[in-house]
């Protein structure tokens, strides 16, 4: 069975983009079938994985749209995942997705297409609550939500849940939500700490574990085109992401063997 997971959160730079690659990678460790999809018309994801979003000839919106399909558009990256790229020309197709029949379900139905080629399919949402991270929450199974541990990250969490249950109610009744995934975390400072007790204690959600550690490191792998995994296989953020990845796969069914 492939299980497609959204990575979302309006509020940019808490790792969504990060945390899509480098799950995606340790997957592929695991020897499982990775499909990453890109819907940030920044194609933050793309160029992190060694694609120049500028060579890009066709995206996401492209395939959202119905001009072509998955499989036309897929980039094979370097370290061995299968990237639905994008570009800024993702924002005017997102325009165009707002007149179009059926916006929300464009995504689920191209990705279904292709679901038995993978194991896993990861969405990198925009930092909005638009059209596209819309359309990424109606196709997935489940979703993660990036925190970055301090006080100003996580205002938009309930908007943001109030955007999922209604998706659930009137798209997607199987969506999931796994629970928060801690970024740039500081154990040793109280600050941090209290963060992630306030957004148990307020929304319900749970915690997902380990939280992946503040590094530089982590700022440093995109420009070389590739995930921390690769960069900084033994660094303590790539041990984190891959334990993360772990618990992931140890609660789901092993593929099946063709």
């Amino acid at each position: 069975m492939t299980t497609t997971l959204a990575v979302a959160n309006q509020k940019g730079g808490v790792g969504k983009t990060t945390t899509v690659a480098s799950l995606g990678i340790a997957l592929v460790e695991r020897g499982l079938r990775v499909l990453l999809v890109d819907l940030d018309p920044q194609g933050g994801l793309t160029f992190s994985l060694g694609i120049d979003p500028e060579d890009v000839e066709l995206t996401a919106g492209d395939v959202m749209l119905g001009r072509h399909r998955v499989t036309e558009a897929l980039v094979v990256t370097d370290e061995g995942v299968h990237l639905l790229p994008s570009s800024i020309a993702l924002t005017r197709a997102e325009e165009q997705l707002v007149g179009r029949t059926g916006r929300e379900r464009r995504l689920s139905v191209a990705l279904d297409a292709v679901a038995a080629d993978y194991d896993w399919i990861l969405v990198d949402c925009p930092p909005t609550l638009g059209v596209l991270t819309v359309g990424a929450l109606a196709a997935a199974d489940e979703v993660i939500v990036p925190l970055q541990c301090e006080t100003l990250s996580h205002r938009g969490v309930g908007q943001l849940l109030d955007t999922i249950h209604d998706v659930q109610q009137l798209l997607n009744p199987r969506l999931r939500v796994l629970g928060v995934l801690p970024t740039a975390y500081d154990g040793r400072t109280r600050h941090a700490r209290a963060v992630l007790e306030t957004i148990g204690e307020t929304y319900g959600l749970d915690v997902l574990e380990p939280a992946i550690p503040k590094s530089v490191r982590f700022a440093e792998a995109p420009a070389i085109g590739r995930s921390v995994l690769g960069t900084s296989p033994r660094h303590k953020g790539a041990e984190a992401y891959r334990a993360v990845a772990a618990r992931l796969v140890d609660r789901t069914p092993a593929p099946a063997v063709v």
